[in-house]
């Protein structure tokens, strides 16, 4: 079972801790045995658990109210509920409640131009990359073009540069109709996309397949162009140092998917967002991390409204719209609004009862 969920871990017989980091940090063995030995082991995972988690916080006050009226989406049994601006709400409740049904049914629609960020798959073809989704490669590509005196298109894998063979894919895709289709690395370019021409043209001993082989994290200890640098932190703040810039988006896991598209949103804040389980796939560690950037993000003028499970992320809330009682056709009414700390006092729902020991502890 791979899992991040510290209550999942007590449980468990036998634990295998992978790390130290990921990417490339990562890929070794640092800690295997039993629960109680992890909790002491000097890896992240180990400090995570041994981590006073600070639930106690100065709540954000809103600015004004969405309302959504009479919903009926699905379960749910004509909910009217006020969602607060300028601050971060949690959505909650057990699964099939109705959270989503009441978010992304009714929400945009109350609210347009709301962005919904979600873990679906983002549009694209199979070269789309973090850096054709960023908009990364535009200012890397002006950089070669500069330095070296080549047209823009020798820096750019579908377009004059682009390996000939699989036009510019570096990869051959064979599809196997009722299995999942089957990935080739070209022969000619060695996967790397570019004709040997363009990868003659470097600029600090780099080309630009090398540029797009690199992490994150590596692209910012080689680039000092502040618009580059820019994208590239916010890849880093949303938990991504590890991903490199050229991998193909059908690679990524929903959890990455989402914070990638995130990261585009820490670029214009100041909109209503709604993010689905925004936990989903991160570390301890990353959970931190996370709850970080979401206040910055509510700090500089966005509206939050996150759907989630993880207690960390509902203690630092300033609102709470809890969902319930139950699932399915026993769910779809609100049955508490209000603060986390509100919720740990007077209410008892599901969430309430995990969050008041949470927030205890």
């Amino acid at each position: 079972m791979v899992e991040h969920d510290p209550d999942m871990m007590a449980i468990a017989d036998h634990l295998i801790d992978l790390g130290p980091g990921a990417g490339p940090d990562g890929g070794q063995v640092v800690y295997q045995g039993g629960y109680q030995g992890l909790t002491r082991a000097d890896t992240p995972t180990g400090h995570g658990l041994r981590e006073h988690r600070h639930t106690s916080r100065n709540r954000r006050r809103s600015t004004g109210w969405i309302d959504i009226t009479d919903a009926t989406t699905n379960n749910l049994q004509h909910v009217s509920t006020r969602i607060p601006r300028g601050v971060l709400t949690a959505v909650t409740g057990v699964a099939g409640s109705g959270k989503t049904s009441l978010l992304l049914g009714n929400l945009p629609t109350a609210e347009p131009g709301t962005v919904v960020i979600d873990q679906r798959p983002i549009r694209g073809s199979r070269r789309s990359s973090p850096a054709t989704f960023t908009g990364l490669l535009n200012p890397i590509r002006d950089v070669f073009t500069k330095a070296t005196g080549a047209p823009a298109g020798l820096f750019t894998p579908n377009s004059t540069g682009g390996c000939p063979a699989r036009e510019g894919n570096g990869v051959i895709y064979t599809d196997l109709a009722f299995m999942e289709g089957v990935l080739t690395r070209c022969e000619v370019c060695a996967g790397r996309r570019f004709t040997p021409q363009a990868q003659a043209h470097k600029v600090a001993g780099k080309s630009i397949a090398d540029v797009l082989e690199m992490s994150v994290a590596q692209a910012l200890n080689h680039f000092t162009q502040p618009a580059i640098r820019a994208t590239l932190s916010r890849l880093q703040d949303v938990g991504l140092a590890y991903l490199t810039l050229g991998q193909t988006l059908t690679s990524l896991s929903g959890g990455e998917r989402q914070r990638l598209k995130l990261a585009t949103e820490l670029a214009d804040p100041g909109r209503t967002i709604v993010l689905d389980e925004p936990t989903t796939g991160l570390h301890i560690a990353d959970v931190t991390r996370l709850i970080e950037l979401l206040d910055r993000l509510t700090e500089a003028g966005s509206t939050l409204v996150v759907i989630e499970h993880n207690l960390d992320v509902i203690a630092a809330a300033d609102w709470i719209i809890d969902i319930g009682p139950e699932a399915g056709h026993d769910g779809g009414r609100i049955v508490f609004e209000g603060t986390p700390d509100q919720m740990v006092t007077d209410s008892r729902t599901h969430t309430a009862e995990h969050l008041r020991r949470h927030m205890s502890s």
